[in-house]
């Protein structure tokens, strides 16, 4: 009788010992597929962190170099105190690095401050009194003014509206469009007590020179984070009193000689992993003794190292049910043969080659895995949602955790001006936080998944029964016979 034809007749005839093994192999395989799906998942989730948490390099004025100088300064003359001098970002210097590989794009950001002149600004009382004033620009401010500018390229390059911190309500953002153009973003607390829509205009008088009034037309509303109300210092204007404009705009607020200038420049590096080697091509084009490239990958890396853990658990899982399964089931497959040898004793006795009785239990086991594949695919992504979430969690805790203790406060990039939205201090290690918690892992059953559940299945059968079956490379058939 063809060795096939026994198996499926063996397999049919015991059915409690195959529902048996079909139970213990679909346990085995669903954690063997869970292990595969958190691991494919995690390999998706850091691919895909690059291209949605992102990185940037900021150009930015050398504060180092400066404050050395200033030091250096004030040790030869003591008949007065120098001033440390920050120089402006030439936008020319900033378009060669825009032209490197990588380099997504770029938004310009310059800071200043004006005094409102047809509206009333929004007054913020504490414990300390109420404060209207707000910080100066960069360099040069010999006054500050009531209102804070915040000129940009794009506000949908600006952290706070792409993490969604803040939201235009109304109208529509600033653009590229806005270049030399006397639009502007107002606050939603500022419209409301002021009665201003998107539409209307504004006039706010300049904090230097020749003092002259500017009328701004307002193009959007947004509404600022709660969290930028709850961080002001007791000294620090509202941040309601936060208008954005074109980085052009602010320009001509601070003076003539700022034309073609920004505080900093911050480009988006389309490939997280590459932000190392952009800073290190940047480098090369610019004068370091007057500005400084720093880099920001806190939100990739915190991602791709809570990834990297769920991944390596994901193997461990793997290897150790799969090592697990295999010894598991070679023992019910000693059981089984050793409950066989007469069997066994018999088929050698009428001459069939030991290789097939092999290849009958093997077709055996075969037949159960098929059937324990099929159920493990259907519960395999349960188990996977259930670990891969739990493993998510406790990762990005421990992730957070790291960060934040290892984040000194103040610690943000240079450059950042007044802005919010900036790309350094607290605001940026709270984006980071937000990233790395919403990160979830896409836990999907796929053809590939499936081969490889297979592939595992069949490996530990065929090692199983090469374990089982060394007894039946031993045996005697006329021993078998009279035992």
């Amino acid at each position: 009788m063809n060795f096939l034809k026994r198996a499926w007749l063996n397999v049919w005839a015991k059915k409690g010992r195959s529902v048996l093994l079909i139970l213990v192999s679909s346990a085995i395989l669903m954690f063997v597929l869970a292990g595969l799906l958190i691991r494919s998942a995690a390999v998706k989730a850091t691919d895909q962190a690059k291209a949605d948490v992102g990185a940037t390099v900021t150009l930015s004025a050398n504060r180092q170099a400066a404050f050395k100088k200033v030091q250096s300064s004030s040790s030869s003359s003591k008949s007065s105190r120098p001033k440390m001098t920050l120089t402006p970002v030439k936008l020319s210097d900033a378009a060669k690095i825009a032209k490197l590989s990588n380099v997504k794009s770029e938004n310009v950001t310059s800071s200043t401050s004006v005094n409102a002149s047809s509206y009333d600004v929004v007054s913020t009382t504490s414990g300390m009194g109420s404060s209207q004033g707000g910080p100066g620009n960069m360099k040069g401010g010999t006054s500050s003014g009531d209102t804070q500018i915040n000129g940009v390229s794009a506000t949908s390059l600006t952290t706070a509206f792409s993490d969604n911190q803040s939201k235009i309500t109304k109208g529509r953002g600033i653009t590229s469009a806005d270049k030399n153009t006397n639009h502007v973003v107002i606050e939603k607390n500022l419209a409301s007590q002021n009665d201003l829509t998107v539409g209307d205009t504004i006039t706010v008088k300049k904090t230097t020179g020749s003092k002259a009034k500017v009328k701004l037309k307002i193009v959007g509303i947004y509404r600022a984070s709660a969290t930028a109300s709850s961080s002001a210092g007791p000294m620090s204007s509202d941040p309601s009193n936060t208008m954005y404009t074109s980085y052009t705009l602010a320009n001509t607020f601070k003076g003539s000689k700022y034309a073609g200038t920004a505080d900093s420049v911050t480009f988006n590096v389309s490939n997280p992993a590459k932000v190392s080697s952009v800073k290190a091509a940047g480098k090369k084009l610019i004068n370091t003794s007057s500005y400084s490239l720093s880099t920001d990958d806190a939100s990739y890396q915190t991602v791709k190292a809570s990834m990297s853990n769920v991944e390596s658990f994901a193997n461990k899982i793997v290897w150790l049910v799969a090592i697990a399964g295999t010894i598991i089931l070679a023992l019910i497959v000693i059981l089984m043969i050793r409950e066989r040898r007469f069997e066994i004793g018999v088929l050698l006795s009428l001459g069939e080659a030991r290789w097939k009785i092999v290849a009958q239990f093997f077709t055996e086991m075969l037949m159960v895995i098929v059937v324990a594949v099929a159920i493990a695919g259907a519960g395999g992504k349960f188990v996977g949602d259930q670990l891969g979430s739990q493993l998510v969690a406790q990762s990005t805790t421990t992730q957070t955790t790291s960060s934040s203790t290892s984040t000194q406060p103040g610690g943000g990039q240079p450059g950042g001006g007044g802005m919010r939205g900036g790309n350094g201090g607290p605001g940026m290690q709270q984006a980071s936080s937000t990233k790395a918690a919403d990160t979830d892992l896409d836990i999907s059953v796929s053809a590939v998944s499936l081969a490889e559940l297979g592939g595992f299945g069949l490996a530990i059968t065929f090692l199983s029964i090469m374990i089982a079956s060394g007894g039946i490379l031993r045996l005697e058939p006329k021993k078998v016979l009279i035992s």
